[in-house]
């Protein structure tokens, strides 16, 4: 509950901060102003693909939090640094980004997605769930697409 009120105000903040219009910021700059997507932004980076994400797209991403991706190191019991060195880690982020522009209005209960990793997500409503992973802040719009704001990490 906390989460998601953080997640609510940071958001809100940067959401009036980017207005509308022209002046939006891309799907990696509106992340990053939001603060909460400091291990998110580190893997693209090392994956290679903030350029990619920084784009004309339209691009979805459901974009899971730093504490999402803290539950996911204790899973693993891996550190950060062995995460962002694993072989697999452009199929894991392209895993969390389909091609187009997807509103939580256009979600339908049971429905398949696939992701720019090649590899399908599955969608359900009531609450609105990408695989097992709650989305906890719908809808943030970007110049170049919509984030999703996700509280665990999907893994392919």
């Amino acid at each position: 509950m906390i989460l998601t009120m953080a997640l609510s105000f940071s958001t809100g903040a940067f959401a009036a901060e980017t207005g509308g219009g022209g002046g939006q910021k891309d799907i990696v700059d509106t992340a990053a102003a939001a603060g909460d997507f400091k291990i998110l932004a580190a893997a693209l980076e090392k994956a290679g693909l903030v350029s990619t994400l920084k784009e004309a797209g339209p691009y979805t991403v459901f974009a899971p939090t730093d504490q999402a991706f803290e539950k996911l190191l204790k899973d693993l019991n891996i550190t950060a640094e062995e995460l962002l060195n694993r072989e697999d880690l452009i199929d894991i982020l392209l895993y969390h980004v389909l091609s187009g522009k997807v509103l939580s209005s256009d979600l339908k209960d049971g429905m398949k997605a696939k992701t720019l990793s090649g590899k399908e997500v599955t969608i359900t409503l009531d609450p609105v769930k990408v695989n097992n992973s709650t989305v906890v802040k719908p809808d943030i719009e970007a110049s170049n697409g919509v984030i999703h704001v996700i509280d665990t990490v999907l893994i392919p």
